[in-house]
């Protein structure tokens, strides 16, 4: 299937590996242009060489998405190598583990700046080229703690929930643009972030991080962990022309994980 994606202008957060760095080169592999944004310059920079030997067109911008005053900066970077931004995909990495209580206001202010008053104040930047040009894409990961919460992940259970109000909110606000906003929720997806949450189940609970690994694996009725790419494909599918009426919506890529309806 033609995504009719070609000659396209991506922006994608996280590029630097992970699920990010998937997303990038699914996009570019659909004749997309993608700006790779990451706070890691080496990693960052890594995504788009890799995408540039592959035949597909990428550039690197080192930022940090906590400082927001830098967003004029990136997207004139972008606009003046590729072209505006026609595509943006919000992918913020996750906060510390936390228990949802007794944490300082601080650690709250901290990453409510970086997961979503950064993630708010991008696309408040490129809304209103996308609307005027009656074509955009504003895609949002978060975690299936938007759904059922996830022990000991307080912070990213209440931040992103927050970011998935924010997307249905504006996505009936864009819609009559031409200009579509959804979120996508990844289960057990195999990145570094999986593993390090891994881990520190295991060092909790007292038992090693194959038994918390096989735990987890037999929860999921697809019987294995998913892959950055098959996510990045669903991402790549909503960026897509062929998605253009799927609109404040929740897309799941969980393997059957989630049970809730």
């Amino acid at each position: 299937m033609d995504l009719g994606l070609e000659g396209r202008t991506a922006l994608v957060l996280g590029a630097s590996g992970g699920l990010g760095g998937a997303i990038a080169h699914a996009l570019a592999a659909e004749g997309v242009q993608v700006a790779c944004a990451g706070r890691n310059e080496a990693k960052t920079e890594a995504t788009a060489e890799a995408i540039r030997a592959a035949g597909g067109k990428a550039m690197a911008v080192t930022w940090d998405l906590a400082d927001i005053e830098v967003i004029p900066w990136v997207l004139t970077q972008v606009e003046g190598t590729f072209a505006p931004v026609d595509i943006l995909i919000n992918n913020t990495g996750g906060p510390p583990p936390t228990t949802g209580s007794g944490q300082e206001p601080d650690l709250w202010r901290q990453q409510f700046e970086a997961m979503v008053l950064s993630v708010i104040a991008l696309t408040d930047a490129v809304l209103p080229g996308m609307r005027e040009r009656k074509w955009g894409r504003v895609i949002t990961s978060t975690s299936s703690g938007v759904i059922s919460p996830i022990p000991n992940l307080g912070l990213s259970n209440a931040l992103r929930s927050t970011l998935v109000g924010w997307s249905k909110t504006i996505s009936r606000e864009i819609a009559k643009d031409g200009v579509t906003a959804n979120i996508v929720v990844p289960g057990r997806i195999a990145t570094a972030r999986l593993s390090f949450l891994n881990e520190q189940q295991a060092k909790r609970e007292g038992r090693s991080v194959k038994e918390v690994e096989a735990a987890a694996t037999a929860a999921i009725p697809s019987g294995r962990t998913g892959t950055p790419e098959e996510y990045a494909n669903v991402v790549a599918f909503l960026a897509s022309a062929r998605a253009s009426y799927i609109t404040g919506s929740i897309v799941r890529v969980d393997g059957g994980l989630l049970q809730s309806i």
